[in-house]
């Protein structure tokens, strides 16, 4: 039973941390397509905000006009590009049919600011985002649904009731943690849509998105921005921001601040199970005192110090975690293989950092419930020792 508290212990703490580890790398590597330093300006925010439901709520949508302003008018932004936000849309080739896509509606700067690798094709250039012409770039699982093991490229399909010419496939990349990937999207120009739907149309949100240059003052850039949208909007100095602007930094720290709230939660339930399986070593090891007081005292009397017999009860007690710990890591090992089997595009990481924890963790505990026995042991009187025993 204390080996089973120590194994199911060990295997609750290094279960959480490699699951949260491995959330923690896939969500990272969703991140790596953009710069740490990326903006959104939106009527909502993308993080923890003070300003009440119902006020944002009255906030105007972003609008065309405030998008180009901004490209004009902040010197420190490296490329800046208007997406907007509308309903999936469903996508035929001949007689082949893909449902609900994903429908990511973009301006060109947007390829200059989110990195994408592309299998086949290219992007929509300025030209032809500005004249918002017919063209379209399909993910991997899309070309594939419409076009098996046919040239996707200068192929027409049938979108918004309009035939769309294909210029580009991006490179698969695995299922995504904030919404659809780009294996199952689709990207327009942001101006086809305008043209064809107008700006005032309520099942649009306009989203625009800033990349500061390199080197460029971010909180310094941020201010720019607001005081460049709180004059288009002719805000008053007492009046608060009808806007927000998130930085991707701000987000990943929020991630983090997640990440770090699960791991506590593992530790806390994980410490129950160390604290059952810890006091079922100590009984076991004073149990095995009890039993074994004929032979201390044997061995005190050879000439055995008191060092000798702490050391050999510690000794016991640690190995005693240790086997526990080990069972618990090799559970861990299985069930990461198990569940990158079973999830496709989402990989469960065993760290050596992981398994080098839960090896020193089990000594510790080990070490820990093993103390008063030994110090127990290593004290007994030689003599009492051999008389009790017999």
């Amino acid at each position: 039973m204390s080996l089973l508290g120590v194994t199911v212990g060990i295997f609750s703490i290094i279960a959480v941390l490699a699951a949260v580890d491995s959330l923690d790398k896939t969500i990272q590597g969703q991140l790596s397509s953009l710069d740490s330093n990326t903006m959104y300006l939106a009527n909502m925010s993308f993080g923890p905000t003070d300003v009440p439901r119902w006020q944002r709520e009255t906030f105007d949508e972003v609008s065309f006009n405030e998008y180009k302003t901004i490209k004009l008018s902040i010197a420190d932004a490296e490329h800046v590009a208007l997406q907007l936000f509308v309903k999936r849309e469903n996508i035929r080739y001949e007689s082949e049919l893909v449902s609900s896509v994903n429908t990511v509606v973009v301006s060109h700067e947007f390829i200059d600011i989110q990195v994408m690798e592309f299998e086949k094709g290219r992007f929509y250039n300025e030209s032809e985002s500005n004249s918002g012409r017919p063209v379209v770039v399909i993910g991997s699982e899309i070309s594939k649904s419409l076009f098996g093991e046919l040239e996707p490229i200068g192929k027409k399909v049938r979108l918004y009731g309009q035939k769309f010419t294909v210029i580009g496939v991006v490179k698969k990349e695995g299922s995504g943690l904030f919404g659809d990937s780009n294996d199952v999207s689709i990207f327009l120009p942001a101006n086809y849509v305008r043209n064809r739907y107008g700006d005032n149309n309520p099942f649009m949100k306009y989203i625009v998105i800033i990349k500061p240059e390199k080197d460029a003052d971010i909180e310094g850039v941020k201010a720019e921005i607001t005081q460049v949208m709180r004059n288009k909007r002719g805000l008053k100095p007492d009046e608060i921001d009808t806007f927000f602007i998130s930085v991707i930094s701000g987000l990943q720290d929020v991630i983090d601040t997640i990440i770090g709230s699960l791991n506590l939660i593992g530790w806390v339930i994980s410490g129950f199970s160390l604290l059952v399986g810890g006091f079922g070593i100590a009984n076991i090891m004073f149990v095995s005192v009890k039993e074994r007081t004929n032979l201390i005292g044997i061995q005190k009397s050879l000439g055995a110090k008191n060092k000798f017999i702490l050391f050999q009860f510690l000794f016991e007690a640690v190995i005693l975690a240790v086997v526990g710990g080990l069972v618990g890591l090799f559970l861990v090992w299985i069930g990461t293989i198990i569940g990158s089997n079973l999830t496709e595009d989402f990989e469960f990481v065993l760290s050596p950092q992981n398994m080098a924890l839960g090896f020193f963790i089990s000594s510790i505990i080990g070490l820990i419930s093993g103390v008063i026995p030994a110090l127990t042991a290593s004290r007994l009187d030689p003599v009492e020792a051999i008389r009790t025993g017999m």
